[in-house]
């Protein structure tokens, strides 16, 4: 049997080996033999481009997006101000001029340059 420690992230057994790198199978998490752990508090989010995205930033929709559950559509080049990043499957919190409080996936936008 392999001595290969569990997963720090989701506790699997069945962690393996890949290079240098420990993987696990169930969640993806990937660490180093060593044995230290990444704590980075918060996950790294990237929009469409590979920028990274930061809590503040203003970026611009890509794509229209269809608001669920209503017949707004949220359109190409908009800009949304100040948004939150969250946990989750939708990755940012945001307020839209003329629709309201929405969630987002930063796939489908992109950061404007300050």
């Amino acid at each position: 049997m392999s001595d290969l420690p569990d997963c720090p992230q989701c506790s699997s057994p069945y962690a393996y080996e890949d290079g240098v790198m420990l993987v696990c199978p169930e969640c993806g998490y990937e660490w180093s033999q060593d044995g230290a752990v990444d704590e980075s508090s918060e996950p790294v989010i990237k929009d469409s481009n590979g920028n990274v995205l930061q809590t503040g930033d203003t970026v611009t929709v890509i794509k229209d997006l269809k608001v669920k559950g209503s017949s707004l559509v949220v359109k190409v080049g908009t800009k949304v101000k100040n948004i939150r990043l969250v946990d989750g499957d939708h990755d940012i919190d945001c307020k839209i001029d003329g629709i309201g409080a929405m969630k987002l996936k930063s796939q489908f936008v992109k950061k404007v340059s300050s």
